[in-house]
């Protein structure tokens, strides 16, 4: 008995790999994909406007709304004691935290550290700002939506001693 079944087993065995076999690949440069790949380096890095940032900051776009997805995403780089100036996002933000350690406030609370690993959101209105902590650089990806064509609102720049309190 144990043999037929081995044998059965066997045929099925083959026959799945002939059906896999005669599955074609998809080529990636096909014109009919739908998927849209941004390649790393095409989109040139900037600096942080001195109106908006304090310190050295770097800015690497990943990419913009579009009709279906009305968000945009940076990945962006605070050196030390580096910050945005206060601000409010329309539709909302979420920071994911991927290396060193920085700093985020929401305007009346407490300075709050983040690390690695750390995903931060604020909701829409709410007055903020994130950075590098004094002696470590931040990076994070940050994800702002889109509402009414806008994605933030820049308010005054945080001063040294909201900074270090």
């Amino acid at each position: 008995m144990k043999p037929i079944i081995a044998m059965a087993l066997a045929l099925h065995l083959l026959g799945s790999t002939q059906v896999f076999a005669s599955i074609e690949t998809p080529n990636e440069t096909t014109a009919t994909m739908q998927i849209q790949i941004g390649k790393s380096g095409t989109q040139p890095s900037y600096n942080g406007s001195a109106e908006y940032f304090t310190g050295n900051v770097r800015v690497d776009p990943l990419f913009t709304a579009n009709n279906t997805a009305l968000f945009s995403g940076g990945y962006v780089t605070f050196e030390p004691r580096a910050r945005t100036a206060w601000h409010t996002h329309p539709a909302g933000q979420r920071l994911i935290i991927t290396a060193g350690v920085g700093w985020v406030q929401e305007w009346g609370g407490p300075v709050v550290e983040v690390c690695p690993g750390d995903v931060v959101w604020f909701p829409p209105g709410v007055k903020h700002w994130h950075g590098a902590a004094a002696t470590s650089s931040m990076t994070h990806i940050a994800l702002s939506g889109i509402l009414d064509g806008k994605s933030v609102q820049w308010l005054e720049k945080v001063s040294n001693e909201q900074y270090m309190q």
